[in-house]
């Protein structure tokens, strides 16, 4: 009995959350086996009493330091909020805060063991008990989109957009950023204030069929695949380069392909990249000194999460059939005698990722600056994904802070009823913790530079990640506990500090209070069409849905519109097994005749000749159901509305099924016009105008905004 006690006290100690409620509200509990096997994978192993005990001692120590010694090198606080310490301290004990901004506050201990409050928000330091810290100091909230609007209850609207999916001449067959420069240059003469677009991570140039940008090789570094190097250094110098590789018509053929051949135009990419780059290397005019000061100024103020990218891309190109964990032992580690001697030996390889990384960066810059000079008064959003790939250089670079032997997924719930396992590696909470919330806090800089906005993906897991051991399926996980509280204090700094909004994506297996806590921290979560419904299953009318939430047609994982009033993700989920037990092709389609009458009915579309319990897809024309969709979503509350581009344009296909890998043509679809012509034809222009309506804006107010963001834009840093 005694021994059952310890196991449940070392796995609510760990974090391991043992009781639950599933997607249907039914309580779930963690069995002991499963205990036993994730304290094992996460360092806490309880196969016998001693050993249980010991783990358990160890668990406790971290979690309740006694001695200031022991302390994690960063806590936080609230602004004008008493900072708590953690661990106790007699009252009186001096110390010493040095602002981040200059300053400095003396005093006491108060008689609760406590500091006094600061209002000065930022990294500062604290020096007490004879140790050093930093001290975290954030906003109660984060940045807004009334920040953003300068209105109190702003109604605003905006694009998103898989980045891939762009089309321009001379982008070899991948969307690329000065395409995504100019969709935001059309977006806002429409009217948008915002383009979402899918994470720019680091993917991995020794393995470009590695392409999905949920599973990147690095979330602290970016894809330098969506370089376009026109934009720093003009046609002229890329079409050189294209030309002395011999790559026009291979590049001129993936360009006409609908779908993205990831490996071939990958390749022929860094190809010509890499001639640009000895071109540039080898000039020494006055334009290219000056680029040359700007990426040597890049490269400094990157720092080490940049320069261990670079060096682990050279490294996986020497070894392009190995995982870094089959390399040898001495290259395991970043900080190696053997990885520099390597970096120093090739580093003409290591200088090549760096001005890759360059180019995307500014490839950003300029494409949020040409946003926000037409009159965005958010801009670009950019997505965080939830892990990194296991073998990618975020794993390698900061080992201490991710999680080994277990991946990121869900448990089954309406949509996946088996459950989900993303084959992501996670942060380790405690790895988090002792680390000074380091990759954190480097992951939300980069993600925050160049943009208006952060998404953050499976929000959730700022509370609790599902953890999946690898190998057991997704049924035998388990939720883990995260430092909440902390973390959302530093999304609310950083969120300020880059003045950029936030939106928490909250789909799922959500924890009661969950919502209420990113909502109070102006953390907005998200609203999609198929999911507003009552309890009874009726969907909501618009003026039912919450403000506090950002309102959304889909997602990259759901059914586009048009795609789910035919009835396209059940054809697809029927031929791919992908349908419950109790499920089958001819009983979905029958519930989706029922749901397109609700939808029906909730959005003001009506049919003369039919009754309103069912409608077949053939009963509008999909044009009306796409407006009269976008119209609702145009009447919410919600502060800011996001269409993505496949129903602006009417398309059936997702870009990503869940639960497939090749089966499907995930995150491979592109558009068929170029970004140029993408919402200029009259029935897309028409639609977009109709959700301008909707939202209220004003389209006097756009050219009042275009002067004042230019002289923000160029005003700033």
């Amino acid at each position: 009995m005694k021994e059952m006690k310890d196991l449940t006290l070392l796995a609510e100690t760990v974090g391991l959350i043992l009781e639950w409620e599933d997607s249907d509200g039914e309580p779930c509990r963690l069995s002991t086996d499963i205990q036993r096997t994730m304290l094992d994978l996460l360092g806490f192993p309880a196969d016998d009493e001693p050993t249980l005990r010991a783990s358990l001692d160890r668990a406790q120590r971290l979690r309740h330091p006694q001695e200031p010694a022991q302390w994690p090198p960063l806590i936080t606080a609230e602004s004008d909020t008493v900072v708590t310490l953690p661990s106790s301290v007699a009252p009186g004990t001096p110390y010493h805060l040095q602002l981040e901004e200059g300053g400095a506050h003396e005093g006491q201990v108060d008689a609760h063991g406590c500091l006094p409050a600061v209002a000065q928000t930022g990294y500062h330091r604290l020096a007490v008990c004879g140790v050093e810290l930093t001290l975290a100091v954030a906003p109660r909230q984060c940045f807004s989109v009334a920040d953003a609007a300068e209105k109190p209850t702003p109604r605003v609207w905006g694009l998103a957009t898989q980045l891939y999916a762009l089309r321009r001449e001379g982008d070899g067959g991948i969307g690329d950023l000065q395409a995504l420069q100019t969709l935001a240059r059309h977006a806002a003469k429409k009217g948008a204030q915002a383009i979402a677009i899918s994470p720019t991570h680091a993917m991995f140039s020794a393995w470009p069929d590695r392409y999905s940008p949920y599973a990147p090789s690095s979330r602290l570094v970016r894809n330098a695949l969506y370089a376009a190097p026109e934009m720093q250094f003009g046609d002229a110098p890329v079409k050189e380069a294209i030309r002395r590789c011999g790559l026009e018509a291979a590049l001129q053929r993936l360009e006409t392909e609908d779908l993205i051949d990831w490996p071939t135009a990958g390749r022929h990419k860094l190809t010509w990249l890499r001639a640009l780059f000895d071109d540039f290397i080898a000039r020494d005019d006055e334009p290219a000194q000056l680029l040359k000061r700007q990426w040597a100024q890049f490269r400094q103020q990157g720092g080490a999460h940049l320069e261990d990218h670079c060096r682990f891309e050279a490294l996986q190109a020497s070894r392009p059939q190995e995982s870094w964990h089959d390399w040898p032992e001495a290259l395991r580690r970043p900080d190696s005698p053997e990885v520099a001697r390597f970096a120093a030996d090739n580093a003409h390889e290591v200088d090549f990722h760096a001005f890759l990384q360059w180019l995307v960066a500014e490839g950003l810059s300029g494409a949020q600056s040409t946003a926000r000079e037409a009159g965005m008064a958010i801009g670009l959003i950019a997505d965080l994904a939830v892990g990194a790939d296991g073998a990618g250089s975020q794993t390698w670079s900061r080992q201490e802070e991710m999680l080994q032997g277990v991946s990121i997924g869900a448990p089954p719930d309406t949509f996946n009823v088996h459950g989900q396992d993303w084959g992501l590696a996670s942060f380790s909470p405690h790895g988090l913790i002792h680390s000074g919330f380091r990759s954190f806090i480097d992951m939300l800089r980069v993600g925050f530079s160049h943009a208006g906005g952060l998404r953050i993906d499976h929000a959730l897991g700022l509370l609790r990640l599902w953890l999946v051991p690898h190998g057991a399926p997704p049924t035998q996980g388990a939720y883990l506990r995260f430092p909440f509280k902390d973390m959302l204090r530093l999304v609310a700094l950083e969120s300020w500090r880059h003045r950029g909004i936030v939106i928490g994506e909250d789909l799922g297996t959500v924890a009661s209070g969950f919502r209420e806590a990113l909502a109070s921290r102006h953390i907005l979560g998200m609203q999609v069409l198929w999911f507003e419904q009552d309890e009874q299953g009726d969907f909501l009318d618009a003026s039912a849905w919450t403000d506090d939430a950002m309102a959304t047609s889909s997602t990259h994982d759901l059914p586009t519109i048009a795609g789910w009033w035919a009835g396209r993700d059940i054809e697809w989920r029927s031929r791919l097994g992908l349908l419950a037990v109790d499920q089958n092709a001819e009983s979905e389609s029958q519930a989706r005749r029922e749901a397109r009458a609700n939808l029906s009915a909730a959005i003001g579309l009506t049919h003369p000749q039919r009754g309103p319990s069912t409608l077949e897809a053939a009963d509008f024309p999909i044009s009306r159901v796409l407006d009269t969709c976008v119209r609702h979503l145009g009447r919410t509350p919600a502060p800011l509305m996001l269409l993505p581009v496949e129903d602006a344009l009417g398309l059936e296909e997702q870009a990503n099924l869940p639960a497939t890998l090749d089966e499907h043509p995930n995150w491979r679809r592109r558009w068929t016009a170029s970004t140029e012509e993408l919402l200029e034809s009259p029935e897309v222009a028409e639609r977009l105008a109709a959700l301008a309506m909707a939202r209220g804006l004003a389209r006097q107010n756009v050219g009042e905004k275009v002067a004042k963001n230019t002289r923000e834009t160029r005003g700033g840093s």
